[in-house]
């Protein structure tokens, strides 16, 4: 039996009082544990992804040690977008589950915290050069009569870029890159992603020929 102080975070106040975000990280958690296993206490925070004043994860962390518990995270992103952060977490001393990457050590949890920190770093700079261009052509952001066909291919784009940079690929991308390095084989790599959870786009498992394509999309 194994007892957990559980960690909740949400964006917002409206999605804190409504509950909206909570419900997909406490099933995570229910599903996670195992009969005998109990959660001793939990903390919810509100906050941003962009910003680290975590109190009430401070306090879960400390409650935590105190007490010897493991503290159990819903997703590994819940915590933030910053990497110096997650680092921060790692080293506290304390022992910390992701319920989405239950089998995730210190290496894989530094390599995706690099990369969500490289992911906000990318949307916030394109977004930015992308209002700036639009305004040096005179365009009024916001408006229907801006939406060509152009602009429509564009969207259509983004969102197959977005599909193809999902939260699953990026992980799996990051250890197929990392078994590579180990001298691993492609059949090697995709049994070992599907060892330990990852599904492939269409939520099927990984095949050999799956694990090639993500490594030279991403090399």
């Amino acid at each position: 039996m194994k007892q957990y102080i559980a960690y909740f975070r949400v964006s917002t106040r409206r999605q804190g009082e409504s509950g909206l975000g909570m419900e997909a990280q406490q099933y995570a958690v229910r599903s996670f544990l195992k009969t005998e296993d109990t959660i001793l206490e939990e903390y919810v925070e509100v906050e941003s992804g962009k910003r680290n004043n975590r109190p009430q994860l401070l306090a879960a962390i400390d409650h935590a040690k105190r007490i010897r518990a493991t503290l159990l995270i819903a997703k590994l992103d819940r915590l933030s977008r910053n990497a110096s952060f997650i680092f921060a977490l790692r080293d506290s001393g304390v022992d910390f589950v992701c319920a989405d990457m239950p089998d995730a050590n210190t290496l894989t949890i530094g390599i995706f915290a690099v990369l969500a920190q490289h992911e906000r770093e990318l949307i916030s700079s394109r977004t930015k050069a992308a209002l700036q261009v639009k305004k040096a052509q005179g365009v009024k952001l916001g408006k229907p009569q801006n939406l060509t066909n152009e602009a429509r291919k564009k969207g259509e784009e983004t969102r197959v870029l977005k599909a193809v940079l999902n939260e699953n690929n990026k992980r799996a991308s990051a250890m197929i890159q990392s078994c590579r390095k180990h001298g691993m084989n492609w059949s090697e790599i995709a049994s070992e992603l599907n060892k330990h959870g990852f599904r492939a786009s269409r939520g099927g498992s990984f095949q050999a020929v799956q694990v090639q394509r993500i490594f030279k999309r991403t090399a």
